[in-house]
């Protein structure tokens, strides 16, 4: 497939493909979390309020983080650190930034919202909103395949040569499994009472996998500080998302003797109960 055009002109106006993208996503981001928190009860026109702190703190930290990870090239580089038309946005530095200034905002705009419950209502859209992200973003971004390949589903992208593995679309769509399975985790902790955080804790974990995948086999170069950096923070996430949905659901739904059994077993004398009175009596009769 040839290259789609990352950017278009209205006039005078030269528009790029990947940024109106991105506007649709983060649009897509506002009205779902929106809705959400519609759907649960609590107030939710704070969003709007919030929604753009949110996409201006991640579009810095996405291309702060991005040019920090490539230091080398924009030393001696240092005009092109500005033009984000030509690529160039971590997702890593974008959430680092971005999620934390949206958590902040709402804990002055909406207190009524426990952060655990809203960090559960995010996870949802946060995943979401990834999976479009990479369609919108990335696919039509400058630069933006994979490594070289010939195989069919090859794709060229501009700013590279020969065909190219579409990682936007391998990373929507395994994203987009892991969003089937955060989903089954929230029926099941609202079936089984399941407790605060556990949705956030399992997404956590699995995007954590799901981004050392996709570096690891599709993005990685040997050695590159940032394709390193990025699968040790996803194995990081991962690990620690995991641990803490296993910590939450072990506290949640303890396994053992019950809390009876561990008294009468700590104090035998409580375990006579009814038979100890019982057999008094039967010492009573005899006598």
């Amino acid at each position: 497939m040839k290259p789609i055009p990352v950017s278009w002109h209205l006039g005078p106006l030269v528009f790029h493909t990947y940024g109106l993208g991105l506007a649709v996503t983060f649009y897509f981001a506002y009205y779902y979390l929106s809705r959400r928190l519609r759907q649960h009860g609590y107030p939710y026109e704070w969003v709007k309020r919030t929604a753009v702190y949110v996409v201006i703190a991640a579009l810095i930290g996405a291309r702060l983080m991005h040019v920090i990870a490539n230091a080398g090239y924009y030393v001696s580089q240092p005009a092109q650190v500005f033009e984000v038309w030509n690529g160039g946005l971590s997702s890593f530095g974008g959430l680092i930034l971005g999620v934390p200034t949206g958590f902040l905002t709402a804990r002055r705009k909406a207190r009524e919202v426990p952060t655990v419950v809203l960090a559960d209502l995010v996870a949802p859209v946060l995943l979401a909103s990834w999976a479009m992200g990479r369609l919108l973003g990335p696919q039509l971004m400058y630069a933006g395949g994979g490594h070289p390949t010939h195989q069919w589903f090859g794709m060229y992208y501009a700013g590279q040569v020969g065909r190219r593995l579409p990682v936007p679309i391998f990373q929507a769509a395994l994203t987009f499994a892991v969003l089937l399975i955060i989903w089954q985790v929230e029926r099941y902790a609202a079936r089984r009472g399941g407790p605060r955080g556990l949705v956030i804790s399992v997404a956590v974990g699995f995007w954590g996998l799901d981004r050392f995948i996709e570096e690891h086999l599709w993005l990685a170069y040997p050695g590159h500080v940032g394709a390193i950096a990025v699968q040790v923070a996803g194995l990081a996430l991962c690990f620690v998302g995991f641990g803490a949905a296993v910590a939450l659901l072990a506290r949640r739904f303890p396994r053992g003797p019950s809390r009876e059994t561990a008294l009468a077993v700590a104090s035998p004398e409580r375990s006579i109960g009814v038979g100890g009175s019982a057999g008094s009596q039967a010492q009573s009769a005899d006598a």
